[in-house]
């Protein structure tokens, strides 16, 4: 297995490879047959000189006819052919997966009040972050999922191939977004275990990110391993400790308890170290070792393995075969042949449903790939392909897609049809239905046109040889006439229909800027009714507060919004003169561009004010807590 990066070179078309090259070694009994076959030969034609030439075909193996040495050339041959195809001539080379640790990984990290000691400078919880960035950065591969624990375990991020996902809540992560204080190792690792068994690992490694455990832990992290997975620990502290202030106002001292965590980690199979800058204490966890785990195939990584070619000399031997039933040996060269297709390791790769025979695969995996195929087709804009491959699926979604892709060919009748049976077997397809009166309307407006462009380049055939060319003239003259005031109401309708938008967005402005200073009446507390506060000092609602605006905000909001309607409206004028309509498209299915100008006005409105909204995942963190803090409270399960 080689890389892509060696991609170049495996292209030599006149290179060859073996792959495996042990079976050359037999070539060397070429010439060991050869002798044994001439000895053999030699001694018929010592008895041949001397039997009467009318009974060697019955005293004479091979009835003494013919020279020997035209026997041998076949049989040398064949044994050569096959030595060959054991050895698996290559000369080409195709795509394979590489392979990646399949060992899974979900880190603990202590998020109590503990991790604001000072000990580490600059402090505990930034050391912590920096050695879950290192981390991700040094095991790009395999599976990964991260936990926040304090009183309560919970999960920040279940197990995923995408450690850049997970790195996107690395900064959020603060003892702040726990619901409750305090430390609990054992519901961590009680936790974790969970969270692997919900991903569907067997094996792995739980890592713990704290200063010490207790007994609890330690008997949590001894069924983490009869379970299957190991537990390590990473010591965050130092012997001498640091002050912190709880949440209840109380300052305590906190030290590093190393051997309690030596202690746990020997209960759960794994390993202990401290904490350190560089990637040592991860080595010494055992986290960056490759081979450590089972294998599986990594989605979207490949590389390229040599193919067995030697098959093809099969060929030449099935027709020395032809030859052996005229010297009847056709059950020696059948069983050599069998031999070496027996014998033939056939190297198995893992692969993925796209590329993987149709042969070798469930219905629903064909089906998937039948999907699969056609979303890449659509989205190449590709529509006829797209919709032969949604036809080979069945159900109500793969129907509403070729639906979709119909009416986006122009095959209005069968895209109707399309979405009839997709709401016969699904009748619960708003979709469906909306795209189904959408197609009738625009199938309708082209025959108006069609209808429009007969009456209008349709003359009076019947009458033009009647017709003297002063006529013609005038009625040429008339037709451009008609041409021009056709333009011209053209023109006006446009006009009207831009000064109606606008009116449109003069009142949804208003609109959203009463909505607006509603939602600012609304938010300002009144008086005597007092907010629960943390201990920070910001308001504990259950919801994140809006940060006050400022009048160069606001200003630069209101120009931003101008800005962003008049190019909403030079785009609608340009659309409209050159006859096109806005399309839109559906996140993760296919559907009907056909929109209209409003529509399109009002929803570039809504993703206007969407990304007005802050971006941050510890407030969400926070609330996904509290929640599911609640929820166990009153007795449900993780």
């Amino acid at each position: 297995m080689v890389t892509v990066a060696e991609a170049h070179m495996s292209l030599d078309a006149l290179s060859l490879h073996f792959v495996r090259p042990e079976w050359l070694w037999l070539l060397l009994a070429l010439p060991l047959a050869w002798l044994w076959m001439r000895r053999r030969n030699a001694r018929v034609d010592v008895w041949k000189g001397r039997i009467d030439p009318h009974l060697r075909p019955h005293v004479l193996e091979g009835g003494g006819r013919g020279d020997h040495r035209e026997t041998r050339w076949p049989w040398l041959l064949a044994l050569a052919l096959a030595v060959l195809a054991l050895a698996g001539p290559a000369w080409r080379q195709q795509p394979q997966p590489l392979w990646q640790n399949g060992r899974a990984l979900v880190v603990a990290l202590d998020l109590s009040s503990a991790t604001n000691a000072r000990d580490l400078p600059p402090s505990r919880l930034l050391q912590a972050r920096a050695k879950l960035r290192q981390l991700l950065d040094a095991r790009p591969d395999g599976l990964v999922g991260l936990v926040a624990y304090a009183d309560d375990a919970h999960a920040v991020t279940p197990l995923t191939e995408d450690g850049a996902n997970v790195a996107l809540f690395i900064d959020s992560l603060a003892p702040e977004i726990m619901p409750v204080d305090g430390q609990d190792p054992a519901r961590a690792i009680a936790f974790s275990t969970q969270l692997m068994q919900q991903g569907g690992a067997t094996r792995g490694d739980i890592v713990l990110i704290t200063d010490h455990a207790d007994g609890d832990a330690t008997a949590a992290a001894r069924k983490a391993m009869a379970a299957g997975f190991r537990v390590s620990a990473i010591g965050l502290g130092s012997a001498q400790g640091g002050e912190v202030r709880g949440r209840d106002g109380d300052v305590q001292r906190v030290k590093l308890d190393a051997a309690s965590l030596r202690a746990m980690a020997t209960a759960g199979g794994g390993r202990y170290a401290e904490l350190s800058a560089d990637d040592s204490d991860l080595r010494a966890l055992g986290l960056l070792d490759a081979g450590d785990g089972d294998a599986g195939a990594v989605r979207g990584k490949r590389g390229l393995a040599w193919q067995d070619d030697g098959y093809w000399l099969l060929l030449p031997l099935m027709l020395l075969s032809l030859w052996a039933f005229r010297r009847r040996g056709a059950v020696a060269v059948l069983a050599f042949v069998l031999m070496v297709g027996v014998m033939s390791p056939h190297p198995a790769f893992a692969q993925d449903a796209g590329e993987a025979g149709g042969w070798w695969l469930r219905a629903d995996q064909q089906q998937h790939r039948a999907m699969e195929a056609g979303d890449r087709a659509y989205r190449a804009g590709k529509f006829d392909e797209a919709a032969q491959a949604y036809a080979r699926v069945p159900g109500a979604e793969a129907q509403y897609n070729r639906g979709n892709a119909l009416a986006k060919a122009g095959r209005y009748d069968e895209a109707i049809a399309a979405y009839d049976r997709a709401l016969a077997a699904n009748p619960k397809l708003p979709d469906a239905r909306e795209n189904r009166a959408a197609v009738e309307k625009a199938q309708a407006r082209q025959r108006q046109q069609k209808q429009d462009g007969k009456q209008n380049g349709q003359g009076k055939d019947g009458k033009q040889q009647d017709q003297k060319p002063g006529r013609q003239q005038q009625q040429q003259q008339q037709q451009q006439q008609q041409q021009q005031q056709q333009q011209q109401q053209q023109q006006q309708q446009q006009q009207q229909q831009q000064q109606q938008q606008q009116q449109q967005q003069q009142q949804q402005q208003q609109q959203q800027q009463q909505q607006q200073q509603q939602q600012q009446q609304q938010q300002q507390p009144k008086p005597g009714q007092p907010q629960s506060r943390d201990a920070q000092g910001n308001p504990r609602n259950g919801q994140p507060q809006p940060s006050p605006s400022k009048p160069g905000n606001a200003a630069a909001q209101r120009a931003a919004e101008q800005a962003q309607r008049e190019r909403m409206q030079r785009e609608f004028a340009a659309q409209a003169r050159a006859g096109q309509k806005p399309a839109s498209q559906a996140k993760g299915k296919a559907t009907v561009a056909i929109e209209s100008a409003a529509e399109r006005e009002k929803r570039e409105a809504v993703d206007a004010w969407l990304r007005r909204v802050p971006d941050t995942p510890g407030d969400w963190l926070r609330q996904k807590f509290w929640i599911e803090h609640q929820r166990r409270r009153m007795g449900e399960d993780w």
